[in-house]
């Protein structure tokens, strides 16, 4: 299923790449999402990456803290399902929804290994941003891939938050390309306040999001295989 308004991308001999121009409203997303993930099961559909941005908005994961919405009437709250803490979403920011059959293996992804798909969607991130000149690293206790702030400390680059109902994966990674940063504000990202969030346009890369969805392309094949 293809959401109404977008248009095709690369399409791999099975996974098959979406790109949503525009902004897409978050519970349309999550309809899409929902509906695919069933297809997928039913063996009616093919597994889908979904390449789309959102409209400014704060999800709210599993773990979320009501403590750590800073600003309740800044943004539109939804309660997401996925795994985490609190994220913003918005212009700016690639978001890639990451729906595959888990019980198959990918490229170095074992199947109904939900910790290696989790280390996969990492590996996929700090590959991609290899190819974008950045130096992206995972933290121990942390969720998410960090970089070097250019200030002496580190901040979050990425962001993980995945749901895995019946071993078919939905949600998925978000990459700040040129977002608002101002925007995190009513959050405390991820729950964790001690450090700052960043993009590729903060840190002097010289990136479109049409570059990122390359890189992001090319660096998906070397971790899940391009089946």
């Amino acid at each position: 299923m293809i959401a109404a308004g977008s248009i095709r991308g690369e399409t791999m001999p099975e996974i098959e790449w979406v790109k949503t121009a525009g902004l897409t409203p978050y519970p349309e997303a999550v309809a899409a999402m929902t509906a695919r993930i069933k297809a997928i099961r039913a063996g009616e559909a093919r597994e889908q990456v979904w390449l789309l941005e959102h409209p400014p908005l704060y999800t709210a994961g599993t773990s979320a803290r009501a403590e750590d919405l800073r600003d309740a009437t800044r943004f539109p709250t939804y309660h997401a399902g996925r795994g985490g803490q609190w994220t913003y979403h918005g212009p700016g920011q690639r978001i890639a929804y990451v729906m595959l059959d888990l019980t198959r293996q990918h490229g170095a992804v074992r199947a109904r290994d939900i910790r290696a798909f989790v280390h996969g969607l990492e590996e996929w991130l700090i590959r991609a941003l290899a190819r974008l000149g950045i130096t992206g690293e995972r933290r121990e206790g942390r969720i998410g891939i960090w970089v070097a702030d250019g200030a002496g400390g580190e901040a979050k680059i990425a962001a993980l938050g995945v749901r895995v109902t019946r071993f078919v994966s939905w949600h998925g990674i978000a990459l700040n390309i040129a977002p608002d940063l101002s925007h995190f504000g009513g959050i405390v990202p991820c729950g964790i306040a001690e450090h700052g969030v960043t993009s590729l346009a903060a840190l002097g890369a010289t990136c479109d999001m049409n570059s990122a969805d390359a890189a992001l392309a090319a660096a998906f094949r070397e971790v899940f295989g391009d089946r």
